[in-house]
């Protein structure tokens, strides 16, 4: 499943198109939500907001889609009415003058009004959006002492779109070890700099991620890694998907494990649990 970077790339790509564009006619591939047309055709489109993995499209005429990806959900943008060959389902089509914006398979679709949006179940339970620009260190710090997680294994809190949402599987496993914290430590066990650093590390790789399209190493050593031979998937990241290989910074192999029924990569000397 895509995480939050990949989430709001796609949805730069879709306002590249959307925003402030006319739509000319919208399709809904769900029979209860086709009523939505006729109100929407003709109005504008405001803005996407990204909220984890989810998507909020908003418009003028005093409306929100929201949008859930779950695990087959894909979103192609494309020259009016073109539209692609495949087998999957379209559920949403947004027409403008010249493109057409397309959500195929996804299932979880709903129209709001945008007044009443922060209603929606889903993001009731949310948590801050990994990538919204105004969160701060700081305030990760502080979720990370807070009653409901400092008392959980980091392994699982950092699965928890309660925690943070948009964080997933390979940025668990990245954040954790560039922090250099074991995943099965508590941070009610850290101390007040290792907080201070995991929380930094947070948001530094997350939006690393989504500057870099999916790269969670620095830039340097993603171009250097390149430079050898290595292809997109085996440069972008210091340890998820490594296991067997040789740690980046110490040499030592990578450890694969199974944590919250989820695969979890760790280097057991940076990491060690003190």
């Amino acid at each position: 499943m895509p995480e939050g970077p990949e989430i709001r790339r796609a949805a730069d790509k879709i306002e590249a198109v959307l925003k402030k564009r006319t739509v000319e006619k919208i399709e809904f591939g769900l029979k209860p939500l086709k009523k939505f047309a006729k109100p929407l055709t003709g109005s504008k489109v405001l803005s996407l907001e990204t909220r984890g993995k989810a998507l909020l499209t908003h418009f003028d005429a005093g409306l929100s889609i929201y949008s859930h990806n779950q695990l087959y959900g894909i979103w192609r943008v494309v020259k009016r009415d073109r539209l692609p060959a495949t087998n999957r389902q379209l559920r949403l089509a947004i027409h403008t003058n010249e493109h057409s914006v397309l959500l195929y398979s996804a299932s979880d679709i709903s129209v709001w009004r945008t007044g009443d949006i922060e209603n929606h179940p889903f993001l009731q339970r949310i948590g801050p959006d990994i990538l919204n620009p105004e969160l701060t260190w700081r305030q990760v710090a502080e979720r990370l002492r807070s009653k409901a997680f400092a008392g959980r294994a980091l392994n699982s809190v950092y699965l928890d779109q309660a925690f943070l949402a948009g964080l997933g599987n390979y940025l668990r496993s990245e954040i954790l070890f560039i922090a250099g914290i074991d995943p099965v430590r508590k941070a009610r066990d850290l101390s007040r700099g290792e907080i201070g650093k995991l929380a930094r590390t947070t948001l530094d790789v997350s939006r690393r991620s989504y500057t870099l399209a999916g790269v969670t190493v620095p830039e340097r050593l993603y171009k250097a890694l390149k430079k050898q031979g290595a292809s997109y998937g085996r440069a972008r990241f210091f340890v998820f998907g490594r296991a067997g290989q040789p740690c980046r910074v110490c040499g030592t192999k990578i450890r694969r494990a199974t944590a919250n029924s989820r695969r979890i990569y760790t280097c057991p000397t940076c990491q060690l649990n003190t």
